[in-house]
């Protein structure tokens, strides 16, 4: 059985029919994916992430795993759009444009994710206005009472200051963590990158030891059929996101 396919369709309180319907496909089909764990057609798997609100590689890991043992070099090489050579050196009209174009989904892996406020002040509104427009929004951030956002403290030699500053940056979202179409959470984990996701854009911010997030580069995936690249690291953040904690914007 695929549970995964099963629990995220009871969250988010979609029928067998309802979501065969969208799908274009006899509610027989869908049982079949729930209880046989068929893999669907991709389009049909594309429009059951969209309605509940996960990736495809998530309801179905096989996916990533047929892509690797086909290959797919050509089209992974295609994925990458651009190469900043540190994150600093992205302008802000790239960040304001893919996050005001994105229509379908934006995602956010990160510890404190302060400057994602700073260079977007109005960063609160602007999803808010994204999800109005049937965007969902993901935002994942470092528990700062954790051992992770501890650890990477250190590491960056930040003298316990990385936990006040992820505290600060949540006070942004306050005001759309309990809106429907917003999920906010707090991981504990390494995630290696933080990962920004506009629909099929996705801006890697790798992360070197000892330095922090602002100096090291940053990769401009774009999704290609048959590329590998863009689903790698979202099924990254699907794992973290998976582990990690909701946060309703009340607590301290």
């Amino acid at each position: 059985m695929n549970d995964r396919l099963r629990t995220a369709m009871l969250r988010q309180g979609v029928a067998t029919e309802d979501l065969a319907d969208e799908c274009g496909v006899d509610p027989k089909t869908v049982e079949r994916w729930i209880g046989k764990s068929r893999v669907p057609h991709r389009r049909h798997r594309w429009v059951t992430a969209k309605r509940l609100g996960t990736d495809e590689t998530y309801l179905w890991p096989d996916v990533l795993a047929d892509v690797g043992r086909k290959g797919g070099k050509d089209a992974s090489r295609s994925e990458l759009v651009e190469i900043h050579v540190d994150r600093a050196a992205i302008p802000q009209e790239k960040w304001l444009r893919l996050l005001n174009g994105a229509q379908e989904r934006i995602d956010v892996l990160v510890y404190s994710g302060t400057f994602f406020a700073q260079t977007q002040p109005r960063v609160s509104p602007m999803l808010a206005k994204r999800i109005s427009e049937g965007a969902y929004v993901r935002l994942c951030f470092g528990d700062p009472n954790g051992e992770a956002v501890a650890v990477r403290d250190r590491e960056e030699s930040l003298c316990g200051t990385m936990a006040a500053k992820i505290r600060a940056s949540l006070t942004y979202y306050r005001e759309i963590a309990q809106v429907d179409g917003c999920e906010i959470r707090l991981h504990d984990t390494t995630p290696y990158n933080s990962i920004f996701r506009y629909d099929d854009d996705a801006l890697i911010n790798s992360h070197v030891f000892g330095q922090p997030a602002s100096l090291n580069p940053t990769y401009h995936f774009r999704r290609v059929d048959g590329g590998a690249l863009f689903e790698h690291h979202m099924a990254a953040f699907e794992r973290v996101w998976a582990t990690a904690l909701p946060w309703l914007g009340t607590e301290a």
